[in-house]
């Protein structure tokens, strides 16, 4: 082996790989990834999209625990998109543009939790939530 060349990882005994994982393997890292979309979102709209496919494309395959905060970040697109329609609609009269600022914190606040509770790998205690 050169030293270009990575040998293989050795799961730990846990069964998960050291580090984490990558950033494309369920689990930490890539739990971290979607949250971390999520937030550049509000700059670059199109960021949450690709956290939501990652995240439909490792749920089911990760440990219980990242499976909560799967649930968790797919919960937050859609139910975010819906809370987005009913502010702009009721943006015409006028309550609408505090309601958008409501859902933006919503959306922060649901973000957050969910990068603290992943850096310890701790499960979401209700990934179910509409929300906090």
């Amino acid at each position: 082996m050169s030293l270009h060349e990575e040998g293989p990882r050795t799961p730990l005994p846990g069964g998960s790989p050291p580090n984490g994982g990558g950033w494309f393997e369920p689990g930490k890292n890539n739990i971290m990834l979607i949250y971390g979309l999520y937030l550049v979102s509000a700059i670059v709209g199109v960021t949450a999209f690709v956290g939501l496919i990652m995240a439909y494309m490792s749920r089911g395959t990760a440990q219980p625990w990242a499976e909560t905060h799967y649930t968790w970040a797919i919960r937050t697109f859609w139910i975010g998109v819906l809370y987005t329609i009913i502010s702009s609609i009721l943006a015409l009269v006028a309550i609408g543009f505090l309601l958008m600022i409501l859902v933006a914190i919503w959306a922060i606040v649901r973000i957050i939790a969910g990068l603290q509770k992943a850096s310890r790998e701790e499960p979401m205690p209700n990934p179910q939530s509409w929300l906090f």
